[in-house]
C-alpha cells in the first residue's frame, strides 16, 4: 500500500505539472499549445479582455513619422470581439479603431482630430530567431496605416526593425520592409506584395516571417513573397537583426508612408477627405483574429 501511495503521488505531481504547463499556455493565449509544436508566444484573443500582463497600451504623447492621430487606451480604441461574433475568425478578434475626436489635445501639448489603438509586447515578451505570425484583416480606406511589426529594444534604428505589414489603404497590396543603422526606405530593403485577382487586404490573411541568422523571409498565407538576406543589408550598413524583438500591432492616421504614396496633404497630411469622414462615422479598425510566435535556432 506504501509503494501503490508513492506512485499516486508521483502521477498527482505529473498531473499538477501539466496543469500549470497548460495554464502558462492559456495566460498567453494558446490552448491548444504545447511545447511539441514549438510555440513561444501566443494571444487567441479569446478571454473578452486584452491580457494586460502580455500587451502595453501605447498612450497619447507617443507620435511618430507626423501621423494624425493619437493613440489613447480606451474601449473606444482597442476592444476584444468574442469568438463567433466576427465573421471569418478563428475566435475571438482583437480590433484597434479609430475614433473621431476633433481637437484632442494631447499631454505633451499637441492637437490631433482622431485617436487609435497601439499595443506591444516590451519587456513582457521580446525573441530572436523564429517565425510570427499574425491573421489580420483590413478595410479598404486610403490614408490609414495599420502595421504588424518587431523592434529592437534600444535606440531606433540601431536594434533593427522588420515590418511584417505595412498597409495604406490601397487593398490591392501590403508593404514591408527593414530597416537600421544607415538603411531606412532603400528599395532593396522594401518591398510591395500585390495579391491575386479575387483577393485582396480586406480578407483574412496571415501575415507572417520567418527570421535566422541570416535570413529575413517575409509570408502571406504561408507563402514567400520577399527574402531579405544579410549581404543585402551590409550593402548599406550593419546587420542588426541578431538582438531580440518584441511585437508592435497599431493603426495608425495618415502620415509620412500613406502620404508618399497618395500624396494628400489636406484636409489632413496623408489622409484624404473620404476616409476621414468614414472614421467620422465610426467605420474604420482593424481586426487580429490571433497572434502567434514559434521559436527558431538559438543565437549563437
Amino acid at each position: 500500500m506504501a509503494r501503490l501511495h508513492g506512485i499516486g503521488l508521483l502521477f498527482l505531481a505529473a498531473l499538477l505539472s501539466a496543469i500549470v504547463s497548460c495554464d502558462a499556455a492559456a495566460r498567453s493565449g494558446d490552448e491548444r499549445g504545447t511545447p511539441d509544436d514549438g510555440i513561444v508566444f501566443a494571444d487567441e484573443f479569446d478571454d473578452g479582455q486584452l491580457d494586460r500582463e502580455i500587451w502595453n497600451v501605447v498612450g497619447p504623447s507617443f507620435w511618430v513619422n507626423n501621423e494624425q492621430q493619437a493613440y489613447i487606451d480606451s474601449p473606444d480604441t482597442i476592444r476584444i470581439l468574442p469568438p463567433g461574433e466576427v465573421e471569418g475568425s478563428e475566435g475571438g478578434v482583437l480590433e484597434l479603431r479609430s475614433r473621431y475626436r476633433p481637437d484632442f489635445q494631447t499631454p505633451d501639448g499637441r492637437s490631433v482630430d482622431f485617436v487609435s489603438g497601439r499595443i506591444n509586447t516590451r519587456g513582457t515578451f521580446d525573441f530572436t530567431y523564429g517565425r510570427a505570425a499574425a491573421r489580420i484583416r483590413m478595410p479598404a480606406a486610403e490614408g490609414i496605416w495599420p502595421a504588424f511589426w518587431l523592434l529592437g529594444n534600444g535606440t531606433w534604428p540601431d536594434t533593427g526593425e522588420i515590418d511584417i505589414m505595412e498597409y495604406v489603404g490601397e487593398s490591392d497590396w501590403t508593404g514591408v520592409a527593414v530597416h537600421g543603422p544607415g538603411y531606412s526606405g532603400e528599395t532593396p530593403l522594401v518591398n510591395k506584395y500585390f495579391f491575386a485577382e479575387g483577393s485582396d487586404a480586406t480578407d483574412w490573411h496571415v501575415y507572417g516571417v520567418e527570421w535566422d541568422r541570416d535570413t529575413i523571409t517575409f509570408t502571406i498565407d504561408d507563402r514567400t513573397i520577399y527574402r531579405v538576406t544579410r549581404p543585402m543589408v551590409e550593402f548599406y550598413g550593419e546587420w542588426r537583426f541578431d538582438t531580440p524583438k518584441f511585437l508592435i500591432l497599431n493603426l495608425a492616421i495618415g502620415g509620412v508612408y500613406p502620404f508618399k504614396t497618395n500624396g494628400v496633404e489636406q484636409p489632413y497630411y496623408g489622409l484624404p477627405a473620404a476616409t476621414a469622414e468614414r472614421i467620422r462615422n465610426g467605420e474604420i479598425a482593424v481586426q487580429i483574429d490571433w497572434v502567434r510566435v514559434t521559436r527558431g535556432d538559438e543565437p549563437g
